[in-house]
């Protein structure tokens, strides 16, 4: 599977690339089950998504300030920003058309 397209964050660079456009940041752990189970779900929508949007990965363990102050309670979360601003959040394991539904809405023409 070709994931050049998720790119992984982490403190330094989080608000820099939420920043950047349309950006689906996947909070994740890598003991987390669920979060396996969204992964290819989240492979499936990068490939589907337009190449301005980014989808990123964040590790709560390694990045825990940035999962605290983003309000990141339980894993997965998916969080879409639009130019740093919160405009989904997709809590628990979702399929790739709950995903491409959030992202489409915000995709401007």
């Amino acid at each position: 599977m070709d994931t050049s397209k998720i790119i992984h964050i982490n403190m330094p660079t989080f608000d820099k690339v939420i920043n950047f456009g349309l950006v689906l940041v996947d909070f994740w752990a890598e003991w987390c089950q669920p979060c396996k189970v969204q992964d290819p779900y989240l492979m499936a929508v990068a490939k589907e998504t337009p190449d301005s949007v980014i989808i990123a990965k964040i590790n709560v363990d390694d990045n825990r300030y940035i999962s605290q102050q983003q309000g990141v309670k339980n894993i997965p979360t998916l969080i879409l920003y639009d130019h740093g601003k919160v405009v989904e959040r997709l809590v628990g394991v979702q399929s790739k058309e709950m995903i491409l539904n959030a992202i489409n809405k915000h995709i401007k023409p």
